[in-house]
């Protein structure tokens, strides 16, 4: 094992060890040991809740519209179709998660999308709840996997199972 991957297994348990995400919820560090550390990525405030898998994210002095990377939520803006099944409630379970927090956003590969969307995968900064996890988890976004960003995918798509099979969500609405 690099040194590297040591301290960022240690820093994850650390992490782990330091308290749980309290209601079931999916924190920072608690994954397979592929996380980011801790710490890392950028941090910013949200300042508007787009839908249940698009914010925009005051960095510093630059505001970027930021996409959720490995989750889709049902669409409620895209002016060529009609709202879909749960949709509304994605996008308001969404605001409730983040809507005026401080954020930390940490990259896979590919940077942006192709509408220029900043791709990230979405912390809270003051407990750590992982955002794309909590959304698959409860039942409020199927897993969407897009080559070469699939550092989560398999436990995305774990997640997304549990829901369905729990009812959870949009599995049980729609």
């Amino acid at each position: 094992m690099s040194a590297r991957r040591l301290v960022l297994v240690v820093l994850a348990l650390a992490a782990a060890a330091a308290g749980g995400a309290g209601a079931g919820g999916v924190l920072e560090g608690e994954d397979d040991g592929a996380a980011t550390a801790p710490g890392a990525g950028d941090v910013g405030r949200v300042v508007k809740v787009v839908d249940g898998d698009t914010i925009h994210v005051q960095l510093g002095a630059v505001r970027e519209k930021v996409r959720y990377i490995g989750v889709d939520t049902p669409e409620t803006k895209d002016p060529r179709r009609p709202v879909q099944c749960f949709g509304e409630q994605a996008s308001q379970f969404n605001a409730r998660l983040v809507g005026d927090e401080r954020v930390r956003l940490h990259r896979d590969v590919e940077e942006r999308d192709r509408y220029g969307r900043l791709l990230a995968y979405v912390h809270r900064v003051r407990d750590g709840l992982f955002v794309n996890a909590e959304l698959a988890r409860l039942g409020y976004a199927q897993p969407l996997t897009i080559a070469p960003n699939v550092r989560y995918a398999d436990r995305f798509a774990a997640l997304a199972r549990e829901a369905r099979a729990a009812g959870r969500g949009l599995w049980a609405a729609c």
